[in-house]
This record gives structure tokens, sequence and C-alpha cells, in this order.
């Protein structure tokens, strides 16, 4: 990995608050996603198996790791198994996130709200926080919910990211979303994304 990935490996910063970007990756390697500080690959001949790699000047790796010690072993959780100098290697989370669940009209089960529920109070009975936790890091996997990044569940600070999709749920998504089928396009998840982004802001400067 560290003679074939990352030697070869060139990750992008095109926004500071949008997901980075894979400029090049070698074969057999693939990319599974991005998000604010790092991107997350595999190999083709290890699917069960992530590399995450921080982009350059990106903080969190050494936190990150300690959130994984901290969390223990947690069915929606994947497990740390080796943390090197801008990367960890992980157990790889199958299964498709709330995002593009509701961009391409798959139906969202209230046992993966319920399993979100529980995974952050597991991680709060251990010290952590579930911060950040949002339609991009949560997984549907055959009815049960998973979250694919606790890289900030250090941070102390209140996060309103989970309890706002929550409600959007509950309000939005069971009554009107889900008995029309309806698919969000892709421009207007977008939109929202970003609008809520500066909801954030503004709420934090209130």
């Amino acid at each position: 990995m560290e003679a074939e990935l990352l030697p070869r490996l060139l990750i992008l910063i095109p926004h500071p608050h949008d997901p980075v970007v894979v400029e090049q990756l070698p074969a057999p390697w693939r990319s599974l996603g991005s998000g604010n500080y790092a991107a997350v690959v595999h190999h083709r001949y290890h699917s069960e198996l992530v590399v995450k790699v921080y982009a350059p000047g990106r903080p969190g790796l050494t936190r990150e790791a300690e959130v994984y010690r901290r969390i223990g072993t947690h069915p929606a959780f994947s497990v740390c198994n080796h943390v090197g100098q801008s990367y960890l290697v992980l157990k790889r989370m199958h299964g498709t996130t709330l995002y593009d669940c509701v961009r391409e009209g798959v139906p969202i089960p209230l046992q993966v709200i319920l399993d979100i529920d529980a995974a952050i109070a597991s991680a709060e009975s251990r010290g952590l926080q579930g911060h950040d936790v949002h339609g991009r890091n949560v997984l549907l996997h055959r009815d049960r919910g998973r979250i694919v990044d606790i890289s900030d569940f250090l941070n102390p600070h209140r996060c309103d990211a989970w309890r706002d999709l929550r409600r959007a749920y509950h309000l939005l998504y069971r009554p009107v979303i889900a008995p029309l089928r309806l698919r969000v396009p892709t421009p207007l998840l977008e939109r929202l994304r970003r609008g809520y982004r500066l909801y954030q802001q503004l709420r934090s400067r209130a």
C-alpha cells in the first residue's frame, strides 16, 4: 500500500467546505467516496477493507484513531485495523447513504433511525459525542443503520446535525417523500446541503 497507493494517489481540495476530490488513483484501487478531510479507497482484491487517506494538510487522523480505540465493537461502527502516517485501514461498511437513498428513491425504514440513535447513545456512554452525523455518512444496509464516519466524535461541542436529520425524517420524509416514492434530484439536494451548512454557521453565531 505505501509503495503502490500513496506515491501515486493525488487528492485535491477544491473548497474548504466541500468534499476533497480524488484526482489520480492507481489501478486496481477504486474510490468509494470523499469527505471534507479524507478520501476512502479500496483494493479490488481486498474487498472487506478500505483505506481512508487524509488530504495533505487536513487534520484529524490521530483523533479519529483515538475514537476507534474508544468506541469498541458495535454493529453500527467500523473497526480500525491499522494506523499509518496519513491513513487508516478500516473494515469496509457496506450500504447506501441516506443521501443516495433520497436521491434514488430507496425506502428508508424507521429501524435505521433507531439504530443510529442507539449507536450515538453507545458512543456517548464512552465519553464521545455523536458529532457531524448526517445523510452522507449514515448507511442503510439490509434495513439497518450504520455510521460510516466517526472522525469528529471527540469534538466536545453540541452538534444538531443528526437531531435535525431525524426531525426531517419524521416531518417530511415519512409523511411525504416515502409514500409518494419521490426521488429528490441531486441539484436540489446539494442546494439543501449548502443551505443547511449556512444555517448551522448562522445558528452557531447566534
